[in-house]
This record gives C-alpha cells, sequence and structure tokens, in this order.
C-alpha cells in the first residue's frame, strides 16, 4: 500500500517533495497544506506586513524591488530549468512564475490543500512503526478542524518568516523608526532620511544599497571584515551597535555615535515549528535544530524530516537532494545507520563547526561545505552528483560580488558543460 506523506508549506521545497512523491503513485500519496492561497511560500509578494487578510503574521519577507543575488543557472531544479531567454538575475515575479510553471507542468496542484493551516503535528507509537496524527483547520474558519494519520510528514515551511530581533541596550529609547528586514517593501519610506542597516549578509547589503538611491545617509553596522566593494557616496561601514542614546543616537562598539531618523534589523530569522507538539521531540536552541541527521532526518522518528533548513546555499537543487534523500529512507532504498551513530553524526558536525570557528547559531549554515553535502546525500542512494558547473558558477559570482557590489546583478552568465561555464557579460 502507497505511504501517505504530509507535506508542511507549498514553497519551493514543499513543491519539490510533492514532485518527487507524486513520481511514485504506487509508493506515495502526498498531501501538501498550504496556508495561503497560492504556491511560492517566501517568493509571493505583497505589500502587506505583519498580519494578512486573514489574521495570520505575513510569511513572505519579500520586498518590491528584489532581484535574486544568485544567477538563475545555479538556481533550478534539476530537471526543470528556467527559461534561458531571462536575464541571469531575476526579480521575484519571475522566480515566483517559475515556481508556478513547475506546479503546473508536473500536475502538483491536485496534490494542494490551499487557505489550510496545519495546527498540530502528534506521533502516534504502533507496535511496528510510528504513524503521524496531522490536525489542520480552514484559514477562514479557524474552528473547522479535521484529524488525518500520514506515515510520514516532511516539513516544508521554510525559515525567513519569523524575524530575530536582538537585544540592543536602549532599544525602547530610540524615537526613530524600528523595522526588521521582513518588513521592508520599498525605499520610499527613507527618502532624506539617516538610516542604519544592522547586519551585512545579502539582504542587509542588498536593501542597504537600495535605500541609499534615495536616503541621505546610509550606515551598514556588522561584525564581519569590511566589504572590499566600492560603496556609493553616501553610503558606509560601521562596527556593530553598542546601544541606542535618546533620542535618536546609535552608538557604534568602536565608540562612534551616528543620528539616525531609522534603524533596519538584517538580522535574519529564528527556525519556527509552532505545529510540531512536544512528542515530536524536536529541539530548537540558539539557531540549531536538534536530533537531525544529515540536517534533514529526525533520528528517533526517522518518518519525520525537515526540508530546506540550511543556509547560505543554492536552494532549489539542495531541496532536490534532500527530499530525494528523505524519500529514499522512506521506501527503504536507503537504510538508516542506527540511532546512536546519527546523533553521533550530527553532534560531530557540530564540533567541526565549532572547531573551525563558526558561531553555535551557524549549525546549518554550508557556504563553502554545500557541495560536498549535496554530492553525499546524492552518493548515499546511488545518485548521480549535481554537476559541478553549479558549484564553479557560484563561485565566480561570489567572486563578483565581493568585488563589485553594486554592478555584479547585469553580469549574464552561462553553463557550457557540466563542469565548464562563461560570463556572456
Amino acid at each position: 500500500m502507497a505511504r501517505r506523506v504530509a507535506v508542511i508549506g507549498a514553497g519551493a521545497a514543499g513543491l519539490c517533495a510533492a514532485r518527487h512523491l507524486s513520481a511514485r503513485p504506487d509508493q506515495f500519496v502526498p498531501t501538501v497544506y498550504e496556508q495561503t492561497a497560492r504556491v511560492g511560500g517566501t517568493w509571493v509578494y505583497t505589500d502587506r506586513v505583519g498580519t494578512d487578510e486573514h489574521g495570520l503574521p505575513v510569511h513572505s519577507s519579500m520586498y518590491k524591488n528584489l532581484r535574486t543575488n544568485l544567477p538563475k543557472e545555479v538556481m533550478a531544479f534539476p530537471d526543470f530549468p528556467f527559461d534561458s531567454s531571462l536575464p541571469s538575475f531575476l526579480t521575484h515575479q519571475e522566480v515566483l512564475q517559475y515556481l508556478e510553471d513547475y506546479t503546473d507542468h508536473f500536475q502538483l496542484g491536485k496534490y494542494i490543500q490551499f487557505l489550510t493551516k496545519v495546527d498540530t503535528v502528534r506521533p502516534v507509537p504502533c507496535p511496528d512503526r510510528t504513524l503521524w496524527e496531522v490536525t489542520v483547520s480552514s484559514v477562514k474558519e479557524p474552528d473547522k478542524q479535521t484529524t488525518q494519520q500520514f506515515d510520514a510528514v516532511m516539513v516544508c515551511n521554510g525559515h525567513y518568516s519569523v524575524p530575530y530581533i536582538p537585544e540592543i541596550p536602549g532599544t525602547d529609547q530610540f524615537q526613530g523608526r524600528l523595522v526588521h528586514s521582513h518588513e521592508y517593501r520599498s525605499p520610499d519610506d527613507f527618502k532624506g532620511k539617516n538610516v542604519v542597516l544592522l547586519g551585512a549578509a545579502s539582504s542587509g547589503q542588498d536593501i542597504a544599497l537600495e535605500i541609499s538611491t534615495v536616503a541621505n545617509q546610509v550606515v551598514l553596522s556588522h561584525g564581519k571584515s569590511s566589504l572590499k566593494s566600492k560603496l556609493p557616496s553616501n553610503m558606509r561601514q560601521a562596527s556593530g551597535v553598542e546601544r541606542f542614546k535618546p533620542p535618536k543616537t546609535v552608538r557604534f562598539t568602536n565608540g562612534e555615535e551616528f543620528e539616525a531618523d531609522a534603524f533596519v534589523y538584517c538580522t535574519g530569522y529564528d527556525y519556527h515549528f509552532p505545529f510540531l507538539t512536544p512528542e515530536c521531540q524536536v529541539s530548537v536552541q540558539h539557531g540549531r535544530i536538534t536530533p537531525l541527521y544529515k540536517h534533514l532526518i529526525h533520528t528517533s522518528f526517522p518518518t519525520l524530516s525537515i526540508v530546506g533548513i540550511c543556509c547560505r546555499i543554492c536552494p532549489f537543487p539542495q531541496f532536490d537532494r534532500q527530499v530525494l534523500f528523505a524519500q529514499a529512507v522512506l521506501d527503504g532504498k536507503f537504510h538508516l545507520p542506527p540511532k546512536e551513530e546519527m546523533d553521533r553524526d550530527f553532534q560531530e558536525d557540530f564540533r567541526h563547526r565549532l572547531e573551525a570557528g563558526k558561531a553555535p547559531h551557524h549549525a546549518h549554515e554550508m557556504g563553502e561545505e554545500q557541495w560536498e553535502y549535496n554530492n553525499e546525500l546524492s552518493r548515499l542512494i546511488g545518485l548521480d552528483p549535481l554537476p559541478k558547473a553549479v558549484e564553479l558558477v557560484y563561485r565566480g559570482v561570489h567572486e563578483e560580488r565581493v568585488n563589485n557590489l553594486c554592478l555584479y546583478k547585469k553580469g549574464k552568465y552561462e553553463i557550457t558543460g557540466p563542469e565548464s561555464w562563461r560570463k556572456v557579460v
């Protein structure tokens, strides 16, 4: 009998799960729960911030003028390329269209229950296996709940929806505007203002550049090495933030002070799985989710997987490998090691990261480690690795970004073979 699999979320990871599960109807029957009215997850732009029309927190962190910081040549699912006529760096509308086309091409719509919120996921121990009791409700009528049992659960709810806001002394005394990048939509509100942005990862850099086109002065505060690239004349870097001083002073860790009309937290997001009951035994502490084998499979409940938690990656290709690995676990193609060995594996992975100088909250950060991780998942289940060219383009674009932050998105790239690529313009 085919295994019933609940998929939570119809963003890119959830669609990928539905695509591979539905391709084997003799083995799997997916049901995808999506609390909004369309596919796409964080790629669905909305002007709204705070709560949506149903009173639920707005999921998307997309802003109006966003263009991808990775080229389409490394973004695509392995079995579904982007339209070759598109530029390398895409608008969010183009990525959303791609995901909608992916949904249509693989006929995934029939598996998705829209406007359906997952309230609880609970393991049900049975003599020879664990089943999963999933309770959902209608977004329009929250009192109407239904419960079904599944053989497995794939959690694909993303991790760019619950802002992480660090505690900074004096926040309550700051009389300027405070906003997290999750609620940033347009630079218009910052016209003529003096603005500090805290955090210089991709979104911090991109939003700072966009705000600089209309603001008076922009300060990008961070604890990293200084950005090498030339920046706009009205934009500069500063060390981390020590405290706020009334009414609008931002004091940096080096003692410098700046009068700011607005302060933007580009400080990332928290993992959030409010539907997983305590019986699921999933721990989220300081940006680390345990106990997950290969950042994916629950070591006590291997029929529960959490797809897409890694960061600093090419997301869609990695989702594809993770889903196929989780699927191989479910159908028995891959036999997991004993629980003790899996627990030891994720603890050793964490220790390796700490020894390499990474902060504990970067437990799932990949960067250069993503390639071996993807290859390992592929190797364990007998798949060919992703094309080496994807890695090579990723590195080439990263170098361009480091040296030419303001203009690198004008580049156009082409993959010319399994291990070759070129920059067209």
